[in-house]
């Protein structure tokens, strides 16, 4: 796991920046009812999402559970964020219209008490907005993916969509639309990757084996077009609505 303390400097820079935040608050907001007046995101991180969940009416919470996350987040949005473990929010019951989670619950294996988190803090009617199956969102069937492919296990995926639409039913939350965007910037290039693998940002793959990073690495530097990115993830937002 990331010391997300330590992460948050840099942490926008590696994973696709404003491009990406820009089309995954807009996917947010897309499936956001009008009708809504606040919206908590939670596992907020450096906040870069969650400044951009902006819309006439509507006002915007974060929370997180890393102190220097939260402390960026404050500083980029300008307060309304609190210190807290999204398994228990520090929020009352029915508080808000609605509530997002992008790109956290493949980080959480207690997903079932995240989700039941939201459904408590959700106002009858209200949504829950997160991005299930962000792992194989990944997987754009390049070459880069070929060479990877024979090592690469991500093990349990715990934002499966069946698996969500499953903790939703047992929270009294329904099945309410869906929407994809692009991953911006998170292109790969055959470059590019083989020097994340030898830094040790795929790690979780394959353990601590250095020799087999080495081998990939190799494999990825005779690949054609060294410089040239290949196609951007695609990740999927699921919405589900409280029951009245």
């Amino acid at each position: 796991m990331l010391d997300y303390d330590r992460e948050a400097v840099h942490y926008d820079a590696t994973r696709g920046g404003v491009p990406r935040a820009d089309a995954a608050a807009a996917a947010v907001l897309r499936l956001l009812p009008r009708s809504a007046r606040t919206l908590l995101d939670i596992g907020c991180g450096t906040g870069l999402v969650t400044q951009r969940l902006v819309r006439p009416g509507l006002r915007v919470f974060g929370a997180d559970s890393s102190h220097g996350m939260a402390r960026k987040a404050v500083e980029r949005t300008g307060g309304d964020v609190v210190l807290g473990d999204v398994r228990r929010l520090p929020m009352r019951a029915a508080a808000v219209d609605a509530v997002s989670a992008v790109w956290l619950l493949h980080l959480v294996r207690e997903a079932a008490a995240v989700v039941a988190e939201a459904a408590r803090v959700l106002r009858p009617g209200g949504m829950f907005i997160t991005t299930v199956d962000k792992d194989a969102g990944h997987d754009v069937e390049s070459d880069i993916d070929a060479v990877l492919a024979p090592y690469r296990s991500f093990g349990e995926a715990f934002d499966r969509s069946d698996l969500m639409e499953r903790h939703a039913a047992e929270c009294g939350l329904r099945p309410a639309g869906r929407a994809r965007f692009a991953g911006h910037g998170q292109g790969r290039t055959p470059r590019g990757a083989a020097d994340a693998l030898l830094a040790g940002r795929y790690r979780s793959w394959f353990g601590d084996d250095a020799a087999t990073a080495r081998e990939l690495a190799a494999a990825l530097a005779r690949l054609p077009g060294q410089e040239v990115t290949r196609a951007e993830p695609s990740y999927v937002l699921q919405a589900f609505r409280k029951e009245s």
